[in-house]
């Protein structure tokens, strides 16, 4: 499903326009961006899953085409977990 499927399915369920879907949607990504962005940032929607942020160290990898080895820096990586409900749905 893609951004603007998603939106067409929420205005239709609530019954309101895609333009005010549309922005609730983008409202629900700026947020959760803005909280991750925080130290301790974690949002959880209870039943549906946890958003948080986790710390992947610096390590050494392969390039596919060459074989050569390559440094791959540390980075920040955002991680979802499901909830009960949701995996339970699925």
């Amino acid at each position: 499903m893609t951004k603007a499927e998603l939106i067409d399915k929420v205005a239709k369920d609530a019954g309101i326009s895609k333009v005010a879907a549309a922005a609730a949607l983008q409202s629900f990504m700026d947020n959760v961006t803005k909280a991750l962005k925080k130290p301790e940032g974690k949002v959880t929607l209870v039943g549906f899953g946890t958003f948080s942020k986790s710390k992947r160290k610096a390590r050494k990898g392969r390039n596919p085409q060459t074989g050569d080895p390559i440094k791959i820096k540390a980075s920040t990586v955002v991680k979802f977990k499901a909830g009960k409900a949701l995996k339970d749905a699925v």
